[in-house]
């Protein structure tokens, strides 16, 4: 454990912005070299099937342009695959995804999904990109992620963040035991979705979480502070969580 904690900007939504209008502006690899002067350890894409927001050449620039890992965000999809192979980016987070949802809603279902998880996951750790699963923080899934050897979980923080305080107290429980879980059987945990400066300290304070990836939130702030102060801020949140 490091009293240090990563945090991975995720870049998406300034595409979707570019994409609304067409043409080239704004542009995300712009968006992850501003967002790496302010203090991200790394920028997370998400490829969608349906090129929503990241498209193809997005990934072969920001492969050209980076000097920090990148982590795609991806379906356990042939398509998928064949890309990431290609690309060979630090990191492959694999994520749920269906086409009719706006963004990600809830985590994998590594262990429901195992035998199709499998051939991914054995071709991107043989290609020496870092596998990382996307699921709720439940020992099941966990369990899952033992067995198909990723090195990497990121728990879905989305319930976390939406439910009442109550229940919020009991959603932190439960991923700071998953957390706890997965270092204990090897696996590095990272947390991220709907993580906002009022919602993020508790989670940031969990010692287990090695990284966090936000995304919209920072993308939102940024039209009203500017995307370095908002990175900056959500930093000094980080830091002082931890």
């Amino acid at each position: 454990m490091s009293d240090y904690l990563r945090l991975g900007v995720n870049i998406d939504h300034v595409a979707t912005i570019r994409n609304a209008r067409g043409g080239a502006h704004p542009d995300p690899v712009k968006a992850a070299l501003m967002a790496v002067e302010a203090g991200a350890d790394g920028i997370t894409a998400h490829l969608r099937e349906d090129r929503r927001h990241i498209r193809d050449e997005d990934i072969s620039a920001l492969m050209a342009a980076l000097t920090v890992p990148l982590n795609l965000e991806m379906a356990a999809t042939q398509e998928m695959l064949d890309i990431a192979l290609r690309h060979k980016p630090h990191a492959a987070c694999i994520v749920p995804e269906k086409r009719e949802e706006r963004t990600t809603e809830g985590g994998l279902d590594a262990a429901g999904q195992f035998d199709t998880l499998a051939p991914v996951i054995n071709a991107l750790n043989a290609a020496g990109i870092r596998v990382s699963l996307f699921i709720e923080a439940d020992a099941a899934q966990i369990d899952a992620a033992i067995r198909l050897k990723a090195p990497v979980v990121e728990f879905h923080t989305g319930r976390y963040a939406h439910v009442e305080e109550q229940e919020r107290a009991d959603e932190l429980r439960r991923i700071a035991e998953a957390a706890a879980l997965a270092m204990k059987n090897g696996i590095e945990p990272h947390a991220g979705h709907g993580l906002t400066y009022d919602n993020v300290g508790p989670i940031a304070a969990i010692p287990q979480i090695a990284e966090l990836n936000i995304g919209h939130f920072l993308i939102g702030e940024a039209i009203f502070d500017g995307l370095a102060a908002s990175i900056r801020e959500m930093r000094r949140h980080m830091d002082a969580a931890r």
